[in-house]
């Protein structure tokens, strides 16, 4: 059976991109104009974010179309990731839009005021503060540059004192040190936002302010109810903002497809100093679960103005990436920047940089398991080592759900996985996907026959040449999800 026509006008494209890690980058008044979407995409693109905390529904949606359009451009389908808002843990309004805090000063945030703030008090849109915390607790505002202990509450009121003082302006956040915060994860407007993102097909949807595998199952249920009636099922994403999500990581882990170390959040909740130990911790262990993991917050945050990242923006990149992350995302700096194309481009150079100067060891694999209960798993295993012995130059995966090249991708290991699925929605979700190529191959039913087509696309691509040896991986019968249950080594020609 010849390619189908879809899969051709991918092959005519240039899907490869040359490094292993993903790059998420998030749309916005920057960055939602259909050009600087596709240049994005060439510079090496994987998935795009979708801010739920911004915009509304029709933004989105047409944010969506203009990247699907973009990637047919391109050649290369890239995921789509709809990130929900989560509760508004923040202040109100002030009169004149910010107050200046004084350190000492009294400060009151009062969950029944109506009235615009000013240097004395301001209003809550998070209303159940008053109920969350008591004398001696610490609040800190705006990221954290605003510290404030709490002294009494009295009904609807809690009465600070500014332990640290400066700007604070309109709507900023509230974290609790410690945590200890009693938000829902999922508020009536991410139910709403669900039904948009299955409206739009994304491919993932990211869920903010976690406490529990009790939010993530909860926000699974939310979006199977929203595409009742589609093939269509989204993976979910579980952000770690929480200090309450560190103590119940491994629950909230399992109970997802991935998780994002959401480090600033993070970071005002256990303290700037314990997230870099955490990232490593969330890293193995999202990966030793087949989990994705994407790390994010103010990666490159010096190019939302200029057009060079720091030298330590560099290093904060490339060791998450030597940290075995699948994805390292950008915010701001490509929603709101001046320089979005300039900022994929350098975090793109800064991965490829990286993955060359692992070290060799790091590309290894020993092929140890303790035990696979699984014949696909167990495949994939395989097909690792035997590609690590023969000092293969590919690694193959002829795959419905994806299942194969997302336990290929957990191991590291120096060789590229090309995945080759039927399945556009399966193509685009493989995006995220550490040191995997998706790509879009319709296959014959015929064993034989689909191993030849795969070896021939590879081949038109420039991936292999003659005398290249390759693994690749397929089931018996074709087409049966989770029915991979082959291996063969082969040789181009």
């Amino acid at each position: 059976m010849p390619v189908s026509s879809a899969a051709a006008s991918v092959l005519t494209g240039n899907p490869i991109v040359d490094q292993a890690t993903k790059i998420v980058a998030t749309l916005g008044p920057a960055s939602s104009d259909a050009q600087v979407i596709e240049s994005m995409i060439r510079a090496g693109l994987d998935v795009v974010r979708l801010n739920f905390s911004h915009g509304n529904a029709q933004d989105h949606i047409a944010r969506a179309q203009r990247v699907r359009e973009a990637s047919r451009r391109v050649g290369r389908e890239v995921a789509i990731m709809a990130d929900l808002q989560g509760p508004k843990i923040r202040v109100g309004k002030f009169a004149q839009g910010k107050v200046q805090l004084r350190e000492g000063a009294p400060f009151i945030l009062d969950a029944a005021r109506q009235e615009p703030g000013d240097e004395h008090a301001v209003g809550l849109d998070y209303k159940e503060l008053p109920g969350d915390v008591k004398a001696g607790d610490v609040l800190l505002l705006n990221d954290g540059l605003i510290v404030l202990d709490v002294q009494r509450v009295a009904g609807d009121a809690v009465h600070t004192v500014v332990r640290v003082g400066g700007e604070l302006s309109d709507n900023k956040g509230i974290n609790k040190q410690g945590g200890g915060l009693t938000a829902a994860a999922l508020t009536a407007k991410d139910m709403e936002d669900i039904k948009t993102a299955i409206g739009l097909e994304a491919d993932y949807v990211a869920v903010s302010f976690p406490k529990s595998g009790t939010d993530m199952e909860m926000a699974r249920q939310l979006c199977n109810v929203a595409a009742a009636g589609q093939r269509h099922r989204p993976g979910l994403i579980a952000k770690i903002e929480r200090a309450e999500a560190i103590a119940n990581l491994k629950e909230i882990l399992l109970a997802s497809d991935g998780i994002m170390v959401a480090r600033g959040d993070l970071a005002v909740e256990v303290g700037h100093a314990a997230v870099p130990a955490l990232q490593k911790r969330m890293i193995r262990l999202a990966r030793e679960h087949d989990r994705l993991i994407i790390t994010a917050t103010q990666m490159m945050e010096s190019m939302i103005n200029n057009p060079v990242p720091t030298r330590a923006e560099v290093s904060d990149v490339a060791n998450a990436v030597l940290d075995g992350t699948d994805a390292v995302m950008l915010s701001a700096e490509t929603a709101a920047g001046r320089y979005p194309l300039e900022t994929v481009q350098a975090m793109a150079s800064v991965c490829e940089e990286a993955e060359k100067h692992m070290a060799a060891s790091d590309h290894e694999y020993d092929g140890s398991h303790s035990h696979l209960p699984r014949i696909d798993q167990a495949i994939a295993a395989s097909a690792l080592h035997a590609a690590a012995l023969v000092g293969a130059k590919a690694i193959v995966a002829l795959t419905d759900s994806g299942s194969t090249a997302l336990w290929m991708s957990r191991r590291r290991i120096g060789i590229p996985i090309y995945a080759l699925t039927p399945r556009v929605t399966t193509q685009r979700k493989m995006a995220l996907y550490r040191n995997v190529i998706p790509m879009l191959m319709d296959t014959s039913a015929d064993r034989d026959e689909a191993l030849r087509q795969a070896e021939s696309c590879l081949l038109r691509h420039g991936v292999m040449s003659q005398g290249d040896i390759y693994a690749i991986t397929c089931g018996e019968p074709m087409g049966a999800p989770g029915g991979t249950n082959m291996l063969k080594i082969s040789r181009v020609g």
